[in-house]
């Protein structure tokens, strides 16, 4: 036998006897022709070349690409591994083993995606896409296995790992070839870089923590978070009621099982202490929520926790925890100084920690610590009994959490639904938050902002009314009730909780620009160019406030206010900052708003007399208008017919 053939088959009784130690096969296939073994891999392939096929007629020309492209790939490592494979008269097995750590990991994700999906709906219209995955996942794990040795392992192992990667990033259509990039290096990782660890040689990292962690770095880096959905992903997560108890619920079952409870426990107290002791000292929440965020909490229980990348004593996957916990606070505070997507914060860590857990095993064990071992004060339990007892204190810790946030999480949920645009959703959250919480101010504030958003301007008085009640001292309170007011027709009311929010909190940018609105609408259009320049001062390349400034000193009937001058600048200077976001991918365009400037900036130059300048600029902003806002299109046309004539409509 030659050399080759010998570590060939060394390797095959190696990955037999862990297959052995692991889980006992529960079928095998022995035997197999090349050409015979091989059509597993070639299956896969043409089932995923077709499913990019079927989406063609409702995505991109890259989208459909990036799964032509993928194919491609695979058959043509496919064609290569099966003329090689014949030549050489090679042998090969198929071992189907169910690991339940697999199954019953794979059911708890896939509960949290039901669950999900049916409260943001691109979870469900996504589903062909995480098909697509699992169907290249295992092609390309059946191709690297045999490219490397005799048998492969049939099983569940790529569910998890696939669902794991979607619960917390994915790439947009036209990008989607990156997303088969970052599953085929989870399955390289977990095929090439292994280590012993108790005399078996395993895989050093989660293999999809490891892509995340990867991709999340180098997506930070060059400032592309904007090619992926994982902001609104770790947004929408908040989205279904309940969330956080059904994550504790599905989880349970591998807790049980795989003694995983110490470490969800340690890195969610963790977490937990140290945001309640920061909203102490500072009297802010650390977070966006006074808890664990969902989707950090998520990663706790379904992404960080492979019992095969964890430590293996009870005092190791304690400290395992911690530090996951310590790390998701230290790198959030690092993204957030940074202005970068706090979301990256459960990811970018977890690898480095599966570097670290021989070396936190042998601490755990060493003498030192051995008074720290909670395995000293149930020496007579059997390991699941111990399990229990984690998970009981588990259950305790997250029942005083829930008790505890439970009526800020619903708030931040509603917070959440409006921010994404589910306004019907968000008032229905905010609705129920205040029957069931009737002095919670800020459950009054949210529903009436979510009813001035939508135009119900006269029920946005009424809860804001409440809201103001509860916190008189509140600011925003009263700017909130004040803008309602303006919105409904009655300017006149809202002078007075204007002022008062301004005496309150002198800084408060959107107080002043509200004020000068008011101002204007009872007659006062003085004391409102003090309070835009205010606003500006503040704030100064806000759009709106200059846009609305220059309008106000350019069309002002009165000769005293108007400076069309000024107001020339103004409006230059709005479109000069939303040009320059424009070019930033992480603003969204808005057409009306742009046109808005455009009617401004041609009124200021209408009203110098540079009526040329402002044909050509109001010839544009109706252009924009017309495709977005038509009645403001009608408006700018009309105006456009004063500025030909050389006449001024105002």
């Amino acid at each position: 036998m030659s050399q080759r053939k010998q570590r060939v088959a060394r390797k095959e009784r190696i990955a037999q006897k862990q297959v052995a130690l692991v889980q006992p096969a529960v079928a095998r296939f022995k035997d197999l022709r090349p050409s015979q073994a091989l059509m597993l891999p070639l299956g896969s392939t043409l089932l995923l070349v077709a499913v990019g096929v079927f989406s063609a007629s409702r995505q991109s020309f890259a989208h459909v690409w990036s799964f032509l492209g993928a194919g491609a790939v695979l058959v043509a490592w496919w064609a290569l591994l099966l003329t090689v494979a014949s030549r050489r008269a090679r042998v090969l097995t198929v071992n189907v083993v169910l690991r339940n750590q697999h199954y019953i990991q794979a059911f708890a994700q896939l509960s949290v995606f039901l669950y999900w999906g049916w409260y943001w709906r691109e979870v469900y219209d996504s589903v062909h896409l995480i098909a697509a995955q699992l169907v290249f996942a295992y092609a390309f794990d059946m191709l690297l296995t045999w490219s490397r040795r005799d048998t492969y392992v049939l099983g569940f192992g790529p569910f998890p790992i696939i669902f794991s990667i979607n619960l917390f990033l994915w790439f947009r259509p036209e990008w989607f070839y990156l997303q088969f990039l970052m599953v085929a290096v989870g399955f390289v990782i977990k095929e090439l870089v292994r280590w012993n660890k108790e005399g078996r040689r395993v895989h050093i990292f989660n293999p999809s923590s490891f892509p995340l962690g990867v991709f999340a770095v180098i997506l930070f880096m060059t400032d592309t978070t904007h090619l992926t959905r994982g902001v609104e992903i770790a947004t929408t997560q908040l989205f279904p009621p309940h969330i956080f108890m059904l994550i504790f619920l599905v989880s349970l079952p591998a807790q049980f099982l795989f003694g995983v409870a110490s470490m969800t426990l340690s890195a969610v107290a963790t977490t937990y202490a140290f945001a309640v002791a920061y909203t102490a000292a500072t009297g802010e929440y650390f977070f966006l929520v006074p808890s664990v965020p969902i989707a950090v909490f998520l990663g706790m229980h379904l992404l960080f926790n492979d019992p095969s990348t964890s430590p293996r004593t009870e005092l190791g996957r304690i400290v395992f925890g911690v530090l996951y916990g310590l790390s998701v606070v230290a790198l959030f505070a690092l993204l957030d100084k940074f202005g970068a997507p706090t979301f990256y914060d459960k990811l970018l860590a977890v690898p480095v920690l599966n570097l670290m857990i021989q070396g936190i095993d042998w601490t755990a064990r060493s003498k030192a610590l051995n008074w720290l071992d909670p395995s000293r004060l149930g020496k007579g339990l059997m390991p699941r009994r111990r399990n229990l007892a984690y998970m009981s204190v588990w259950a305790v810790l997250f029942w005083l959490m829930q008790f505890q946030t439970g009526t800020e999480v619903a708030l931040a949920r509603g917070d959440a639904l409006l921010s994404q645009g589910q306004f019907t959703e968000a008032i229905t959250q905010y609705r129920e938050l205040v029957s069931t919480e009737p002095e919670f101010a800020q459950g009054y504030n949210g529903l009436g902002y979510a009813l001035l958003t939508v135009g119900r301007t006269q029920e946005a008085v009424v809860p804001l009314r409440r809201s103001l009640e509860l916190q008189p001292d509140s600011a925003e309170a009263h700017s909130n009730l004040a803008f309602a007011l303006i919105q409904a027709g009655r300017p006149e009311e809202a002078v007075s909780p204007l002022r008062q929010a301004v005496a309150l909190e002198p800084a408060y940018s959107e107080a002043h620009y509200n004020l000068a609105h008011a101002l204007i609408a009872v007659g006062q259009p003085h004391a409102a160019i003090q309070e835009f320049s205010e606003a500006l001062r503040l704030q100064p390349d806000w759009p709106a406030a200059l846009r609305d400034f220059s309008s106000l000193l350019a069309t002002h009937p009165d000769i005293d206010v108007r400076n069309p001058t000024e107001a020339v600048r103004l409006a230059s200077r709005a479109l000069e900052v939303v040009k320059v976001r424009a070019e930033d991918p992480r603003f969204v365009m808005n057409e009306r708003e742009d046109a808005l400037i455009l009617d401004a900036l041609s009124a200021a130059y209408a009203a110098t007399g540079q009526f040329e300048d402002a044909i050509q600029t109001a010839e544009q902003a109706e252009v924009l208008a017309a495709r977005s806002d038509p009645t403001l299109a009608a408006q700018i046309g009309a105006r456009l017919v004063f500025y030909r004539e050389g006449q001024l409509p105002f």
